[in-house]
Parts: structure tokens; sequence; C-alpha cells
């Protein structure tokens, strides 16, 4: 019997290890059904939470629930939430079927024909829902209480009555007559109560908007193409008196509807021009309830406009939170075309002239733009001023969240220096004040480098010198620049800057609420100095610096516009969120700031936190939690401690071989101490030999606590994806010294990979390298210094720096000097004074010691990196006989933003490591290619023994 007992429970031992080790890899079918969690948020009390479940491709589901984790409402395909400001009522949009959007796509269908939105309401207290039907769009008012509004199509009534009509939400009126030729439809606005049900259907109207406190809805009429009834105009609908006014009359393009902050006046925009008109002459218009129709306060003829400039339909209009001030925008008329002229007997042609102040490709990029382009002017409402504040020889203006305070601060940028920016990242630049009561300006700083930032309340501007590393402040009163970091020892400059370039700050924290100094983060600790320059104290006692922890203050944005967001009350308990350097741990203190030693530690965890949320009062808060092994689902908590799971939206992850992430730390050649990441399966055997590969950018560690969602990467590595299917993979930390990129690679790759190969288990015959972009260079250059790798793959790489140093990022346009001489590649000269240097860090001309088989990912709309780079690299080692292969994803950018094509990669790139890698046969791809004739029809994607 003992016998027969040992052995039973040896079979079920040895059954369970074996399904253990039996569980399926990841393959490619899973991508779309992974979910992820968005868009959660409390409401304002923090009694329910809300958020959206999305799997990558499907339909999504919105879920409501109360703080005890109590389920209240799962709406399927619910998307956009919003919970009113009195927690009744829970607004959700519901797209359609991803299926049937799928198939209207496939079929091609017209953009009206295309599946339609639709709005659900939930009633929080009596558990009712309601689906309003098929919409075209909704708004409410940002303090929602009682109303919503909402844009779908209804047939028309057979004696339509443009005037508005209110009915119940099931009125008949939308209901097609039986047995008759379908009705016409046009879209209706709808105004509906949220308490009642009622709604006011108002035909007609197109664009439509509510003030902030839920008094006004505000709607425009177009009219017919030939309106003789007077029904176009601007429509101001009281929702207590249920009665509307038109308020401005005749057709015309109205926007910017902006009420001030008690709702008891309007301004908008307003062009009445000939639609065919080729200038827009807008106008500001001002209704204040007091007349019948709102009148012109602002036009081009209005004093104080320049000459040749006008209102401009681009530019903001918004109140002061006083109401006394009417800040909008101004702009030079523009030039217009001769409409008279023939496109084919005129040249197309742009002309580069070396002292445009930008090259000729950022002009075009920013064409748009520039015609849109408008400057900040002041209205005082009280004396009826026009104030512009600036012209086009200065960058935007930036207010306090009041707008009441007198100054605002702006910034000019000589014609040199904004030559100079193709090359140099540090643009110096004039700081200055300019008045909002009389457009007076003061220049307060010259030839800055660095940033600028005025205090919430105006009195102070803060400097960070970029060039001296230093914090300052001038007092706006007595015109003053007093030291803030002065006599103290602390670097304030990004310690681990690497680049031959001026480092930046740690930022700031925020501001004291009395105004009277600013907290400013140095690498681990936050630093309270007084704007006198009399008091610099370490709020964080040094603890961050002693133990390694980067310290830094988390202050939640409130939802009142006028209330500055980032102002530290020292009354108040201040939650820090923490990053161990050593151990790459996370979590959370808080700072008791009415305390000498207030400082306490919450939690630090092997986890990483994200999606940190709270309530208005911050008393409760929602995040996720996540590692490699734990999807970073939804928790709720009050003290960070004791955490309750709200979600659990990938269960399936556990029926899969997953994997482990460990810290591994070395010596490089050079002494220099190393660390990486080290990803192993889950089925891990130190018995077997695995195939391993390493992926790189700059740094990785940082993120050794961090989730890797089996999802198709833009052209990265997938490593839960390689890790599942039984490889390993490692992420080394490369750091670099200035003008040697390719050495670092080499210094810290290299030796990371030979140090890892000393374990049994690391099959040092089939080690591989990936990288994308700086990656991707430093793939091209390591595998012409090595014959380690047995297979090479990378995106978007630079192999020829002489070349590309003359080069266009073509998404914005810029020279791409800058990035050999200050940042990324940190060669630390131009290329005429050290040819050698940007020669000897240029793959190409080493390509001929290449004997690593290499696939190249190049598409041919890169902005970032010009594609032939991928050409001259592709064409060279073809030239010389050596196995490589180029991937051009048609149209699309540096890294790929085409789902089909991030999922086509995803599968080559498995396809390419498992047959050099593994042995596996090769797909067809990789034996024959495909043919441009057969493009379309055949992918390669097949293996055949």
């Amino acid at each position: 019997m003992k016998t027969t007992t040992l052995t039973c429970a040896l079979l079920v031992s040895t059954t369970l290890y074996g399904f253990a080790q039996q569980k399926p890899p990841i393959d490619h079918s899973v991508f779309d059904s992974w979910k992820n969690i968005s868009a959660q948020n409390f409401s304002k009390s923090g009694k329910f939470i809300y958020y959206t479940i999305s799997p990558q491709e499907g339909d999504a589901v919105t879920e409501l629930k109360d703080t005890k984790n109590n389920l209240l409402f799962r709406l399927e395909r619910g998307t956009s939430p919003k919970i009113t400001e009195d927690e009744k009522f829970f607004i959700s949009s519901i797209k359609p079927y991803y299926k049937e959007t799928r198939e209207a796509k496939i079929k091609k269908k017209k953009q009206d024909e295309m599946p339609k939105d639709s709005l659900a309401i939930f009633n929080i207290l009596t558990k009712e829902s309601l689906n309003l039907g098929a919409i075209k769009n909704w708004k409410s008012p940002r303090l929602t209480k009682s109303y919503i509004a909402y844009q779908q199509e209804l047939e028309v009534p057979s004696k339509q009555d443009t005037v508005s009509k209110q009915v119940k939400t099931d009125s008949s009126a939308t209901k097609s007559p039986a047995k008759k030729a379908p009705a016409k439809k046009e879209t209706v606005l709808v105004l509906y109560n949220l308490e009642s049900k009622d709604t006011v259907q108002i035909w007609k109207a197109d664009s439509y908007y509510f003030d902030d406190n839920e008094k006004y809805l505000v709607f425009s009429k177009k009219g017919a193409d030939k309106d003789t009834t007077g029904v176009a105009g601007l429509y101001l609908y009281d929702l207590a008196k249920k009665s509307q006014k038109k308020i401005s009359n005749g057709k015309g393009n109205y926007k910017n509807i902006s009420f001030d902050d008690l709702s008891q006046r309007l301004v908008f925009l307003a062009d009445k021009s000939n639609e065919k008109a080729l200038i827009k002459d807008f106008k500001v218009y001002n209704y204040n309830g007091q007349t019948d129709t709102a009148t012109v306060l602002i036009d081009k003829q209005s004093a104080g406009i320049p000459a040749n400039w006008y209102v401009s339909g681009d530019g903001n209009l918004s109140f002061s939170a006083d109401g006394k001030k009417l800040l909008l925008g101004l702009a030079p008329i523009p030039k217009v075309k001769d409409t008279t002229l023939v496109d084919f007997e005129h040249a197309k042609v742009d002309i580069w002239h070396w002292q445009d102040d930008y090259l000729m490709t950022q002009q075009l990029v920013n064409v748009g733009r520039e015609r849109t382009k408008n400057f900040d002017a002041i209205y005082n409402l009280e004396t009826q001023k026009l104030i512009p504040l600036v012209d086009d020889n200065f960058s935007r203006v930036f207010f306090t969240s009041n707008g009441t305070e007198e100054w605002a601060i702006t910034s000019r940028t000589s014609k040199e220096n904004k030559i100079a920016t193709q090359w140099s990242m540090s643009t110096p630049q004039d700081i200055i004040l300019v008045s909002t009561n009389n457009g007076s300006k003061r220049v307060i700083k010259e030839n800055h480098v660095g940033q600028s930032y005025l205090s919430p309340n105006a009195t102070h501007v803060v400097f960070y010198d970029m060039e001296k590393s230093t914090w300052s402040v001038y007092d706006i009163a007595t015109q003053q620049e007093t030291s803030l970091s002065g006599g103290l020892t602390v670097s304030f400059a990004d310690e681990t800057n690497d680049m031959p370039a001026y480092a930046g700050s740690y930022g700031y924290a925020g501001w004291s609420e009395d105004g009277k100094g600013i907290y400013i983060n140095d690498r681990y600790d936050i630093w309270y100095l007084s704007f006198d320059g009399k008091t610099k104290t370490n709020i964080t006692n040094n603890y961050g610096r002693q133990h390694k922890v980067v310290l830094r203050a988390q202050i939640f944005r409130n939802n009142d516009p006028r209330k500055p967001s980032n102002v530290i009350n020292p009354k108040k308990q201040l939650l820090l969120t923490s990053f161990n350097e050593k151990s790459k741990e996370n979590g959370f203190f808080k700072l008791d700031l009415t305390k000498k030693n207030g400082l306490k530690e919450v939690i630090q965890s092997k986890n990483v936190y994200k999606r940190l949320i709270s309530n208005e009062d911050q008393t409760v808060y929602a995040l996720s939690k996540e590692n490699y092994a734990e999807y970073p689902d939804l928790y709720l908590t009050k003290d960070f401690v004791n955490l309750t799971k709200l979600t659990d939206i990938n269960p399936q992850q556990k029926n899969y071989n997953w994997g482990t992430a460990e810290l591994v730390q070395w010596t490089t050649p050079n002494g220099y101490a190393a660390e990486g990441i080290l990803y192993k399966p889950e089925n891990f055997d130190s018995n077997k030999k695995y195939p391993i590969i390493a992926y790189f950018y700059e740094t990785h560690t940082e993120g050794l606590y961090s989730y890797h969602e089996p999802a198709p990467t833009p052209s990265r590595l997938m490593i839960s994806y390689f890790v599942s299917n039984g490889y390993l993979v490692f992420s080394p930390d490369i750091r670099y010294k200035t003008g040697q990129p390719g050495k670092d690679a080499e210094e810290y790759v290299n030796s990371g990979m030979k140090f890892l190969a000393q374990n049994p288990w690391v099959d040092e015959s089939k080690m591989a390298i990936q990288g994308q972009s700086w990656g991707g260079y430093q793939v091209a250059h390591l595998i012409t210094r090595t014959d380690m790798y047995a297979a090479a793959w990378t995106g978007a790489p630079v192999v020829n720096m002489t070349s590309a140093y003359g080069g266009i990022r073509w998404q914005s346009g810029m020279s791409r000097q800058f990035q050999y001489e200050k940042t990324q590649s940190r060669l630390g000269a131009t290329l005429w004074e050290n040819r050698d240097l940007y020669i000897e860090n240029s793959p190409l001309f080493f390509l001929d010691r290449v004997k690593t088989p290499v696939a190249i990912m190049h598409n041919d709309n890169d902005g970032a990196v010009p594609w032939y780079q991928g050409i001259e690299m592709f064409t060279a080692l073809r030239r010389l006989q050596k196995p490589v292969w180029l991937l051009n994803y048609n149209g699309d950018e540096h890294n790929l933003m085409q789902r089909q094509n991030r999922k086509d990669i995803q599968i080559r790139q498995a396809q390419f490591f498992d047959h050099f890698l593994k042995g596996k046969p090769a797909a067809d791809w990789i034996k024959n290619g495909v043919k441009a004739i057969d493009k379309g029809i055949e992918w390669g994607l097949e293996v055949t023994e």
C-alpha cells in the first residue's frame, strides 16, 4: 500500500509538472484578444470609478463600479464615458460592432452609410439604462447635471416646423410611415433632459455649444443655399426658461463661442462674408442679454488693430476670470492667390535662400500652421480699448490661469539664432514681460538658453539657465533677479547627461501656495527655494540621494480651469512617487511639510505603478500595478498598501508559457559597471541550451519590473513573444562618451552577451541582435566589428553619417545636423571639424567585414531617418554578396503605424530568428524573396521543408 501511494503521488506530481512544462507558447493569433485599460476616472466625490477595457482588435466594454468594487453598470462597446456633477447619471457613447464596421469598410461604403455610434444613459440611483439610438455626436456642459445635447438623423416631418419642437424620447415623429417610400432624413440637434427624459428637437442646427454652468445652449443654423426664410444665424436657448432667441442674423461661420465665468456674457467669432470670398473677414461679436441681438465688438477697422491686420478666425477667444478682459487673436491679412492664373502655365518651384529663418522643408511642413498663426491681443471691456500684445517677431504668450493679472511673458529669437537651430539644440532667446494693461514690454533676460516660468500670480519669473546649470528668479515688482540655487553644492542639471549638449534640469515640482517660493527637483530630492534667496531647504531631507531613490511630487490636476494645478499646499500631506536606482523598485512616500522629519515610506516593491488618478479631494486613488509577469490591472486604494483589484482583464495569460525578468550586472572590458535585464521563459531549464537575442536602444533597466504586452510592435523586438517561444532576451544598458557611439555599443552589448555566454544554458553559437532607429544604427555597427552573432535585425538604421548629416527629418523638415553634433549620435563636432570621426562611426564604410545575415526594415515614408540609409546598407551588402533582406512597408513611417504591417513584421521577425537561431526551415521570403509582379498576390510567408 505504501509503495502504491508513493507511486500515485509521483505520478500526480509528474503530471502536474508536465502540465506546467506543456503550456503552449504565445503565437500570433493571441494578439487581437489581449486587452488593455483606458479612460479610467473617478466621479467628483470618488464614490464611483469607471474605465474602458479594449481588445487590440474587437469590441470594447466600459464598466462603472463603486469603491467597494461592486459592478453597477457594464456597457458593451462603451467609450468616452462621463458622470454628471451630482453623480446621478452615467453617460457613454456606444461604438458600432467592430465586425459591422469592418464589413462596411470592405464594401467601401460612404461615410454616411457607415455604422453609427449610439448613446447610453444610466441612472445610477434607479439602475435604469436607456439607449438613445444612433447619433452623430454629443456634448455636455463642463459641469453637467441635467442636460446633454446630441445630433442624429431623423425623418423630416411632413410639415416641417423650423422652430424648436419639444417632444418625448419615444416620439412617433421619428417613425417612418408604413408602406411608403423612405422619408427624407435630416440631421437634428436634440437637447435632452436627463431627469425628465424630455427632448427638444432643433431642426437645421449646425454647430452647438454649452456654457460651463449649464444655463444655455448656443447653436447655429446654416439655412438653405438661397435662404429667404431668415433661418440662418446664431441662437441662444435658455435651459431654465425653455425658450430660444436668435442673437445673430445671417449665414456665416460661427465659432469660438465663449461665456464669461458667470455665464452672463457671451462672445463669438463670425464671418458673414460671401462663401467664395478668398479672405474670411471674422469679427468678434458680443451679447450680454440686455440687447435683442449680438453686436460687433471688434473688427479689422477697430482702433488698436495694426494696419493690414484683422481678427483671426483661428485665434483664442476667452474671458479673464473677472470678466474684465477678453483674450483674442490678431493676424496679418494674408496674401491671396490670383484665381485668374492658369495653373499649367506657371512654374511650381521652391526657392531655398541661405538667409531664410528656417529651411524650406520646415517652411513647407509648417505651411498649415503658418496660415493659422495668430498673435495675442487683449480687449479691455471696461475701457473698451484693444491692446495688441505681440507681433510676428515674438513667440507665443504665456498667461496665468486666471488671466486677471497684469503680466504675461513671451520670448523673441534673433534671425541668426533661428537659422542656427538646424545644428544647435539650444536656441538663445530674449525673455520679455508684456503688460496686459497697456501692451508695454520689458526685456528681463537676454540670450537666455533654458526655460522660463511665470508664477501663478504673475509676481515672479523663474529661470533655469542650461549654460550655467542654475536656477534664479526675477521679481517683477522690484525688477531684481535673485539666485535660487547659488551656494548649493548639489547639481540641478541632469547628472546622467552623456550628450555633447547642455544638460537639462530635473524640472520643478510645484509653486508654493503663498506665492513666495518654488519647489525644485534635483536628481533624487526636492528643494524649497524662497524667492528672496534666503531659504534653501531640502524638504525630503536628502533621503533620496543617500539611498539613491528618485522622489517626485505627485500633484493631481483639478477640474477647475481657473485653479493652477501645480501649487503645493504645505498644510496637506504630499504624495511622492519613488524609484530606487539600485534595486529598480518603485513605490510611494508621503511627506508632511509641517514636520521636520515628515518623510515616510509607504511602499517599495518589485512593481511599476502607473495610471495614478484621484478624486477631487484626494481621498481615494486608483492605479495600475505591473511587473513582467503581471498585467497592469487597475487597483483601488486609500493608503497605497491595501489595494483592491478592480480588474482581471487578461486571465488567459496563465494558460501560456510566460517568463521572468532579472537584473544582470557585469564589468565591461574597460572596467565600467554595467547592467541589463535578462528575460527567461517560464519553463526555463538550466540543463538546456537557449538561443539569445540582445535588444537595446540606450538604457532599459529602469523598466525591470515593466510588463511587456504581447502586441504587434512598431518594429521593436516583442520580448514577451520570443521569451514565450523559448528564447532568452537580453536588454543591456549602454553608456556613452562623446565621439564613440559605435565603440560604446561594442563595450556594453558585446561584453554583456559574452558574460551571459559563460552560462551553460546559453548557446553561444546562436546569439542575435535586434534594434530599431538608434538601436538599428548600433546593430549595423556591431556586425561590422564582430562575427559573434548568428543573425541581426536592424530597423531604420543610419549607416552613413556623412550623407545623413546633411539630410532632412522629413516629418519636421529640420536638418539632421544637430543630431550628430549635439544629441543622440554624440559626435560633438561638425563633419568638417572631424571628418574621420564621422567615417569611423559610419557602418557603411566597413560593410565588407560583415559575415552576419541581416534583415533591414526601412520604410519609404520615414520622417525621422531618410530611408535611403536603409537602401545604402542593402545595396552595399548586396554588392558585397552578403546575405541581406530589406523590408519597405509602403507609405508607413519610421515606426510602423499600420496594424496590418505590425502584424506582418512580427511574423517575419519570428521566421527570421527561428531559421537562423533554431534551424527551422526558411520561409519563402527568406529563400526567394517576393517579386514585384507577385506583390499583393504572394507574401512569401509559407514555410516548406
